[in-house]
């Protein structure tokens, strides 16, 4: 760690209390997708109060915001996500399921900790560029939506991430990790069928029935999926089933899709054959159809180059480290849940010496929480998830951490995850991900030929072109 890298480590920690105390009020917000306004109003009221200048709305999205800080070349960016999820309120500390708000929503993605991190990274950025006088600028993406409405892919569209030199993130896990690899595009879109409503014994030849659509529909998608990738997935949910009377033709119904594909071209071409078989289901019934599109993300382009430079920096911070009482706590949790006994992390995964070495580090252990970095892999890696950071490395290099916030194993999108996410465990965490975001932002900033190399590894790696799934007229929405 050099002087400087010193010096922004050290204004992270002179502001944990306030980064940390944003995670918190954050985690009390739980707001859904596109409908974070206090917690994007949060973000840009603590980043003016710190000398950023903040621009709210950006591309047209009421909780989206650019702050940034700085003049000239480079241009780094540091993606920072908000947005909470339905039914998943829960009490902080609790080692059993006890919501706090019944029924509400709760942070179990860790989206409070992942931009407070992104906040800390920020201030260290900030604080090495003001003592060193370089040029260059940090600038701090608000980024709402990433559970439903995939602000980054509209912002793709929009050309916003193409005058980046570079982009880094970091997202909770239960590993401490440099990321790699794919994941899969994903593009969601709601069809709404209208027929006519009859009775069902009295005069069934005059309705005409919009849930018999959706059915044909789901049907022709089945034998679809005979005829498509490997990898693709396709999934559904009715979202309007027309009434709870058997005895009326339903003369509305509704269904949500979700395509996903390995290739974001391979998605698009995918989804305009469900729209086919839309248009299908409506004339075999002799109903119509309006389409919304509710939002699409491409996959994700490693940078190897930029992984290295995380690498690197983690290596040498080191990771977070707990107490006896928060070894407990997350002992206690692992036992919540199956599956706390996997190796995790994409190296585990993916080569088999690795996984040795991280099989040792787990022995090691002792206790639920990964308190080892694991070894950096770079190879073919893919994950069937989705996430709209994937746009963003088609159109700039970018990279991401994952940093230890739950026990090893807690799965996604659990309680269990919420529960964490407002201790010093997940503090801790946030902390940790935006001091090593900021070394090695630094070091793209006083390493020109860092970028140079991370480019040419992007233009060769996105030689095919990006393929946006945002039609030129959608706007970011979420399904009725």
């Amino acid at each position: 760690m050099t002087r400087e890298k010193h010096a922004a480590l050290a204004a992270i920690e002179a502001r944990a209390e306030k980064i940390t105390g944003v995670a918190d009020r954050i985690w009390e917000y739980a707001e859904l997708s596109l409908q974070e306004e206090k917690s994007a109003a949060l973000y840009c009221k603590v980043l003016r109060e710190e000398g950023f200048r903040v621009e709210e709305e950006i591309c047209g999205i009421a909780t989206a915001f650019a702050a940034s800080y700085g003049s000239g070349r480079p241009l780094i960016g540091i993606l920072a996500e908000y947005d909470a999820l339905s039914g998943l309120s829960q009490k902080a500390g609790s080692t059993q399921r006890d919501e706090l708000v019944p029924g509400g929503s709760g942070h179990g993605c860790g989206h409070n900790l992942l931009g407070a991190g992104a906040l800390a990274a920020a201030f260290g950025v900030k604080a090495y560029l003001e003592q060193s006088g370089r040029p260059g600028t940090i600038i701090l993406y608000g980024c709402p939506g990433e559970e439903g409405g995939a602000a980054k892919a509209f912002m793709a569209r929009d050309g916003l991430w193409k005058e980046l030199d570079a982009a880094l993130t970091w997202h909770p896990e239960d590993v401490n990790e440099v990321a790699t690899g794919s994941s899969n595009a994903c593009i969601q879109v709601q069809y709404k069928f209208m027929g006519v409503a009859s009775h069902a014994a009295a005069a069934p030849e005059l309705g005409r029935s919009a849930l018999d659509a959706v059915e044909l529909m789901n049907v022709g998608v089945q034998f679809l999926r005979e005829h498509m990738s490997d990898r693709a997935r396709i999934h559904y949910a009715i979202t309007d089933g027309g009434g709870c009377s058997p005895n009326v033709v339903q003369p509305r119904a509704s269904v949500l899709y979700m395509v996903r594909s390995n290739r974001v071209a391979e998605a698009v071409e995918l989804q305009t054959r469900v729209d086919r078989i839309a248009q299908g289901a409506a004339l075999m019934t002799d109903t119509t159809f309006e389409k919304k599109f509710i939002d699409g993300v491409a996959d994700t382009v490693s940078n190897f180059t930029l992984e290295r430079v995380l690498y690197e920096n983690f290596s040498k911070l080191g990771v977070p480290r707990y107490t006896p009482e928060e070894h407990a706590y997350a002992d206690a949790l692992s036992k919540t849940y199956p599956g706390s006994d996997k190796l995790p992390g994409v190296a585990a995964e993916n080569d088999s010496v690795l996984r040795e070495q991280v099989e040792e580090q787990r022995r090691q252990c002792g206790h639920a929480m990964n308190e080892f970095l694991a070894p950096l892999y770079q190879g073919d890696a893919f994950d069937p998830g989705s996430t709209d950071v994937g746009d963003v490395s088609w159109l700039t290099p970018t990279a991401q951490i994952h940093v230890a916030s739950w026990p090893n194993g807690c799965p996604g999108h659990s309680w269990q995850n919420v529960s964490c996410d407002r201790t010093e465990i997940g503090h801790k965490a946030a902390l940790h991900a935006g001091k090593v975001l900021a070394a090695g932002a630094i070091d793209l900033f006083e390493q020109p030929e860092l970028l140079r190399e991370a480019r040419a590894e992007f233009e060769k790696r996105t030689a095919a072109g990006y393929t946006c799934p945002v039609p030129p007229d959608a706007v970011p929405t979420i399904p009725d």
